[in-house]
């Protein structure tokens, strides 16, 4: 026999470390099969936000199984779905707004592009097709919004990239390359002015771009007043705003949304953002993309064809687990926008790394804070905080050179006081133990 006669036969990613044999998970612990348990100290890849095996959601599931887990909207009345979509459009605070389901956040991105088409050619702007992106940032994991993405390490090789890839540097230290300024500013937006201009503004459909940066660079947060001050240029040139809030949004960054932070919020609003895995929150595959309602009605008014959504969109079961997310979600605060949540989870990151030369940044908002490491420390990094029970998601290849990495901190959004604690008191120990490995 070959020695691949042994070899699993699962196709998956990886981390740097060999994963964990687990039993259950409840809350915001993973029990393992030996009978040790680990804080999920990352929500599973940032997207478990109310914790495992939450009960409203688990008898939300159970009930709806026994009625109907599929029903195709085009074919039996999707009153379930409709009631999501008022409650996804009030949780994010944009009542009006229609609401296009999808399971994951790569459709939705996907979807978001092509509405911003359609919402175009539908005003009589018919060459424009263009979306521009930054050069640091991540929209989902197909082929199309992988060439478009500024994920450095998942780009797909130049041959098969269709001829697109990103247009713009955002304003993050080391990202924007040729900033005039020590630290950029809100007049780093002209690198996207320049962007549109370049490409042409009668060609541009939309820009497309995290509030604040996901996983390919670890929490970075965009200066005072930037998202407004892009606002003002996409209407100066007719160009659609897109805010990609798959990961940020629905209390991830302690508001509803991660554009509430926003100097003047209600001017940076965008035209489309999209949603999913706080929407989801791990239980099923479930995404939202949200349209302001005049571009709505631009689009159904000129008679084009909606983007098809997928066999596994909006069905009954998705539509239960989505309305008992966020009951929850709204039962902890997470829906509120006058009060800022995470400040424990901020303060936390900012104790346990202060003094340690192994750390060499930190950033984020809110529930969503990166720790950039020393070069070659990651997988130690990993290996030391789940030997203390942590379990921890990396974050590396975000520099121009393709170095650079670090660790997420990203808990779920109703981890209990006691769990806050225990991470604090891991994670510091396992940082001074990273520090003391490399000194």
């Amino acid at each position: 026999m070959s020695d691949t006669a042994h070899a699993p036969q699962l196709l998956a990613a990886r981390l740097q470390i060999p994963p964990i044999s687990y039993s259950h998970a409840a809350g915001s612990w993973i029990f393992a099969s030996n009978g040790d348990r680990y804080l999920d100290a990352s929500s599973g890849i940032i997207n478990v936000n109310i914790g495992h095996a939450h009960p409203t959601v688990v008898e939300a599931m159970r009930d709806q199984v026994g009625i109907c887990t599929y029903a195709s909207p085009g074919s039996l009345l999707a009153s379930g779905m409709e009631q999501l979509a008022v409650a996804t459009a009030r949780a994010v605070h944009r009542p009006d707004d229609r609401v296009m389901f999808t399971p994951t956040g790569t459709h939705a991105s996907e979807s978001a592009i092509a509405l911003a088409r359609l919402a175009q050619r539908a005003r009589g702007e018919k060459n424009r097709h263009r979306v521009l992106t930054a050069s640091l940032g991540y929209h989902g994991n197909s082929a199309f919004v992988l060439a478009l993405s500024g994920h450095r390490s998942r780009r797909p090789h130049e041959d098969d990239s269709f001829g697109i890839g990103p247009a713009f540097d955002p304003p993050y230290p080391g990202q924007h390359l040729g900033c005039p300024f020590p630290t950029c500013r809100t007049e780093c937006v002209r690198a996207v002015r320049d962007a549109i201009v370049d490409a042409g503004p009668d060609t541009v459909a939309a820009v497309l771009l995290e509030p604040v940066n996901g996983t390919t660079g670890g929490g970075y947060t965009p200066p005072p007043g930037y998202l407004r001050a892009l606002r003002e240029v996409c209407d100066e040139y007719g160009v659609l705003l897109i805010h990609d809030e798959v990961l940020t949004g629905l209390g991830r960054t302690g508001l509803p949304l991660a554009s509430h932070h926003a100097q003047q919020a209600e001017q940076a609003q965008a035209d489309i953002v999209t949603l999913s895995k706080g929407l989801g929150a791990g239980f099923v595959p479930l995404a939202a993309t949200m349209i302001s309602p005049d571009l709505a009605e631009s689009i159904l008014s000129s008679g084009a064809w909606l983007p098809l959504m997928g066999t596994m969109s909006a069905t009954p079961l998705q539509a239960r687990v989505g309305l008992a997310v966020l009951s929850v979600l709204d039962e902890i605060g997470a829906l509120d926008r006058d009060q800022v949540r995470g400040a424990a989870v901020t303060r936390i990151v900012t104790e346990v790394t202060r003094d340690l030369p192994v750390v060499t940044d930190i950033r984020g908002v809110g529930f969503f804070h990166g720790i950039e490491l020393a070069r070659g420390t990651v997988g130690e990094a990993l290996r030391i905080t789940r030997s203390n029970g942590l379990l921890l998601y990396p974050f590396v290849g975000y520099r121009r050179d393709g170095s650079g990495e670090g660790l997420l901190v990203a808990p779920p959004l109703n981890a209990t006081e006691a769990d806050l604690d225990h991470l604090g008191q891991a994670l510091r120990t396992s940082l001074v133990r990273l520090n003391e490995s490399v000194g």
